[in-house]
């Protein structure tokens, strides 16, 4: 044998040994089996929602809109599946606290895409006030606009709109034909959501406002290419597909919409609405419970009420006290402007009072804007429009100046609160910053953590000076009323067989909000239940537990440093906010 080929065959014979002779590597630990999952699954949902993907800062398909055909949703539903199986292979057991905690989050939002898939849940693609058309009206505010690719790739997404609202339409025709809509008297002027998104001159349109001015890294010579490119997607593409929508929604989804109400009243309606009671408040609870808790928060407001009323000098009843807060225009702004001055007002006066409640605040600012036009007629007073941080957008406090006859300065201060700071700003940046945390827990929202955060947060003005006004304070009150009632009218609807004006007319006879208002209330909870119930219930929750951190911890207890713990971890489940605090007070007392 020549001496090459026996080096050779000696060289692999001492590396055969050396690999039969090593130990074989040792399998992964479970919390190293549970990163991995959540990572793989995380990069899925990117993959599956390219414009959450875009939301949350990630690029990569800023080209593309999700896949919503009736494969796509049984494909997702499968791979959940998967997903669920191999978690599941994980004991809680193996896994430290805090994984413990990213188990049960993770697993509890699979079962849920579950539920939602098993319930049907996307042949409802739209609610009262908006849907997958709304939101993409306002999708240029959440993307990146800083090179020509960026460009490109918006212009992408407005070519691929046709196909995408093909598909949705193609989900609510299936909910047609399977008993699955949204309730006819829901949908009530649904299509003034889609008629401002129908314009004639593709330069007015929402979806072209990034052309109207470019960044210095795109050259003035693709700039005139790049906007005639946009009229022409607009003019080609989106404004076409709109058009059938708002002919689809007028002639065949509102005709054959169901006239029945509930969610009970859905193909296996009772077990669907007990999946969202669930889902909304993370609690084991009933229908029956939830609106129990919902009457006794009512009665206990009520007395409160009456006695701010007094506060006043009105000496009427409470109705006439409704009726006047309705109807004089001491109540409200006369034009947009001031209302959005008032807002911004409070709203500053708030950032000054945060450091007394808080030892860490967010990095990312917040702006003070109108909802958009198109969205207005049918939505709600205001929201929170969150946009990534390592974008060049804040997020936005959206104030609604349409019909300013029914938007009361005296709400204003508990909903600027609730909405801005220490609200749903705060707390939803100060958890993007949480970079410790997996993305999954990061960028998920967890209702009744959010909302009741956000009702706790108009009930701390209280401590920090808001409410001197009586009728403000009134104004305080009636929103929490408000989120009470929600609670009964919530499963009222969806479980009792309230009809519509049974649910606008108890909201009108408990809370100061206007008429407009109640009923636009009422269709957002006939369109979107069980949603209603977050708020009250996890507000119930966090006041509980800061009862017991201040009676456990007496003079000891730091408000500061309870709110920095209640949010150090992102939103969680109520039970699982509920041992966070318990272990915050046992760490308290040992030192």
């Amino acid at each position: 044998m020549p001496a090459r080929r026996r080096l050779a065959c000696a060289t692999a014979l001492v590396a055969l040994a050396t690999v039969s002779c090593s130990p074989p590597a040792p399998p992964p630990s479970a919390s190293a089996r549970l990163s991995s999952l959540a990572e793989r699954e995380w990069q899925w949902r990117l993959r599956e929602s390219p414009t959450l993907a875009s939301s949350v800062g990630d690029h990569r398909f800023d080209d593309r809109l999700p896949a919503e055909t009736l494969d796509d949703q049984a494909r997702r539903a499968k791979d959940t599946e998967a997903f669920l199986g191999e978690l599941d292979g994980i004991a809680p057991a193996s896994l430290d606290d805090a994984g413990r905690v990213n188990r049960e989050i993770l697993r509890a939002q699979l079962v849920d895409r579950l539920d939602a898939f098993r319930f049907r849940e996307h042949l409802l693609p739209l609610n009262a006030d908006s849907s997958f058309h709304t939101s993409f009206a306002f999708l240029p505010m959440s993307l990146r606009f800083a090179s020509t690719a960026d460009y490109e790739n918006y212009l992408a997404r407005l070519r691929a709109f046709a196909a995408y609202m093909d598909q949705n339409i193609g989900l609510m025709r299936e909910g047609i034909r399977t008993g699955i809509t949204q309730p006819r008297a829901a949908l009530q002027g649904i299509e003034t959501s889609v008629d401002p998104l129908l314009v004639a001159d593709a330069t007015t349109s929402p979806l072209f406002t990034p052309f109207a001015a470019f960044p210095p890294a795109v050259p003035p010579s693709e700039r005139e290419r790049l906007r005639a490119a946009a009229v022409n997607a607009i003019d080609e593409s989106v404004t076409p597909a709109y058009r059938r929508f708002r002919m689809f929604l007028v002639d065949e989804y509102v005709p054959k919409a169901r006239a029945t109400l509930g969610a009970r009243d859905l193909p296996d309606g009772a077990a669907y609405y007990d999946m969202l009671v669930k889902r909304f408040t993370t609690l084991d609870l009933t229908a029956d419970q939830v609106h129990a808790t919902g009457l006794r928060e009512v009665a206990a407001l009520r007395a409160e009420m009456e006695q701010v009323m007094r506060s006043t000098g009105f000496t009427g009843t409470f109705d006439a006290f409704l009726t006047f807060l309705r109807t004089d225009r001491r109540f409200y702004a006369s034009s947009p402007d001031q209302l959005l001055k008032e807002a911004s007002f409070i709203a500053k006066r708030m950032d000054a009072k945060l450091p007394k409640l808080f030892t860490r605040l967010p990095r990312q600012p917040y702006g003070v804007a109108p909802v958009p036009e198109f969205l207005a007629p049918k939505y709600t007073g205001g929201r929170y429009n969150p946009n990534p941080r390592a974008g060049t957008e804040p997020g936005y406090y959206w104030v609604n100046t349409y019909a300013l006859e029914t938007r009361p300065l005296y709400n204003l201060e508990a909903l600027t609160l609730h909405e801005a700071v220490p609200g749903h700003h705060l707390q939803g940046a100060l958890t993007e910053e949480l970079e410790s945390l997996p993305n999954f827990r990061r960028y998920s929202y967890i209702s009744a953590f959010g909302e009741g955060w956000g009702l706790y947060a108009e009930w701390l003005g209280k401590e920090v000076g808001f409410y001197q006004d009586p009728y403000s304070d009134f104004g305080r009150l009636t929103y929490a009323m408000w989120r009470a009632a929600r609670l009964v009218v919530d499963t009222g609807l969806h479980a009792k067989g309230w009809t519509r004006q049974q649910a606008i007319d108890y909201l009108a006879s408990q809370t100061a909000l206007s008429i407009h208002e109640c009923t636009t209330e009422t269709d957002r909870y006939i369109a979107w239940p069980g949603q209603a119930l977050s708020y009250k219930m996890g507000e119930l929750k966090i006041r509980e537990l800061r009862a017991r951190a201040e009676q456990a911890l007496g003079p000891r207890f730091d408000v500061r440093r309870f709110h920095d713990e209640l949010l150090a971890h992102g939103p969680v489940p109520l039970p699982v906010l509920e041992r966070i605090i318990d272990a915050f007070i046992a760490k308290e007392r040992a030192t």
